[in-house]
């Protein structure tokens, strides 16, 4: 995964005795990664009134799949659907719609062909 132009944790784990250390790059943010894809730099000041993008579900799904080792939700519907109230609170619309609507229709079962399984 190539994450030029992203701020990146970086975490290092340093041994006293034997002054080793290794250094672990982490995977961006949810919203770092949403913005990549809009190609906006920052999210909304106001998410629901201003609008900063639109993503199309496979730039969601390809957040999903970059993000997927560290999430809690076990499906990959539930991880769709995180994503898509970060894309919320970032003032980005999916397919030309809120993202809350997606998320019903990935509840609903829209999706199903593109979203199922686990993660």
């Amino acid at each position: 995964m190539v994450f030029k132009g992203l701020t990146v944790p970086v975490r290092i784990e340093c041994d006293p005795e034997t002054k080793k250390f290794k250094i672990f790059i982490e995977t961006p943010s949810t919203a770092s990664l949403l913005l990549k894809e809009i190609g906006a730099e920052k999210g909304s000041s106001s998410s629901s009134e201003t609008k900063i993008g639109d993503l199309n579900i496979e730039q969601v799904l390809t957040v999903v799949d970059a993000k997927k080792d560290k999430f809690l939700e076990k499906t990959y519907k539930a991880a769709v659907k995180s994503v898509l109230g970060t894309a919320l609170s970032i003032g980005a619309t999916v397919e030309g719609e809120d993202p809350r609507i997606i998320q019903k229709r990935v509840e609903d079962g829209e999706y199903d062909e593109k979203v199922k399984g686990d993660l």
